[in-house]
């Protein structure tokens, strides 16, 4: 028999059984790569050997995008299609697709081929060796020069933040174990940065160079704003520094007023009253008040900050239906988050 035959029978039986290994893809407006993508995608669960699904997350998508999804679920079984009511986000889309996935391993790849979907089996062995998430770094990114500059940059917050060092936590290409999976769904957060939750959970984390190419087709959906946004998810959602360092400025600027206030009352003391002091004793008032103002806001949004986590309990995603694998018809809409 040809080594396509035996591929063919091995992905033929590994359908009927219950997957190993999930990848999962959220998808936006990504029309013109996803043939490609399948193409590329589909000759590479199918040499694993494993059982495996793919799970595309069409995440509002205005294009075609989902009538090509459909029909990639209606000619493999191994194929299911998370359709959502409307677009969430990227990171939404990637915990709706892990509500929804089954495999022990669990991949996640972007929709725009920019990481090759041939790097998956090194991911695979690198959690099959111990690990329990496994991220890809774009070693020689090919993105535009500011960026690389931001990503670097946020990479740093990032590892600094979470506590894991790492060269790129950018990188949708990346394999986790499933308990990790179970445990960053049962968090339910409202503004997930998947892999940063992830590497918090995780025993073992790995970062593997894997091979980064130019979009061929389509529109990057980050820019400078978006990764700013992400980047103020992350650290109001891992970290209450920013409300410290405004109570923390707060006592700073109490701890300069009594010294002020000390050496104004010397002043006083050594040269009698002088018609300047008026104007150091208002400077003084003024640094009282404003070590107040900091000193109150600083508290206040330390706790807003806790109820607001807490208590905001807007659904992060809606599954409009579910196409392909065992689901015969679409199935009715869910809320989750």
């Amino acid at each position: 028999m040809s080594v396509a035959g035996k591929i063919s029978r091995l992905s033929g039986a590994a359908a009927n059984l219950a997957p190993e290994i999930s990848i999962v893809i959220p998808v936006y407006n990504e029309a013109a790569n996803l043939r490609a993508l399948w193409s590329r995608l589909e000759p590479v669960i199918s040499a694993l050997g494993r059982a495996c699904e793919a799970i595309f997350v069409d995440d509002g998508s205005v294009d075609n995008s989902l009538e090509i999804l459909r029909g990639f679920a209606a000619g493999d079984p191994r194929v299911r299609v998370i359709e959502l009511a409307r677009n969430f986000g990227q990171h939404s889309a990637i915990l709706a697709g892990f509500r929804n996935c089954a495999g022990d391993i669990v991949v996640t790849l972007d929709a725009d081929l920019q990481n090759p979907p041939e790097e998956i089996p090194k991911l695979i062995a690198a959690i099959d060796a111990g690990n329990d998430v496994v991220g890809g770094w774009r070693e020689e990114r090919q993105d535009r020069t500011y960026r690389r500059l931001a990503s670097r940059l946020q990479n740093r917050v990032t590892s600094a933040i979470v506590g894991v060092p790492m060269h790129d936590y950018g990188c949708m290409l990346r394999a986790y174990r499933r308990h990790i999976i179970d445990t960053v769904v049962e968090c339910d957060e409202k503004a997930a940065f998947v892999p940063a939750l992830a590497n918090t959970f995780a025993k073992r984390v790995a970062e593997i160079p894997v091979e980064h190419a130019e979009r061929a087709a389509g529109e990057s959906k980050y820019n400078l704003f978006s990764l700013a946004h992400l980047s103020l998810n992350l650290i109001t959602g891992f970290s209450m520094l920013p409300m410290r360092a405004l109570s923390l400025t707060g006592i700073g600027i109490f701890m300069l007023d009594a010294i002020f206030a000390i050496v104004l009352m010397a002043h006083r003391f050594i040269y009698g009253p002088q018609q300047e002091g008026a104007l150091w004793t208002l400077f003084a008032v003024l640094f009282f008040f404003i070590g107040l103002i900091f000193l109150a806001l600083g508290l206040i949004g330390e706790y807003i900050g806790r109820i607001y986590i807490e208590v905001r309990r807007r659904p992060n995603y809606i599954v409009r239906a579910i196409h392909g694998g065992d689901s015969a018809e679409p199935s009715a809409p869910r809320t989750h988050g």
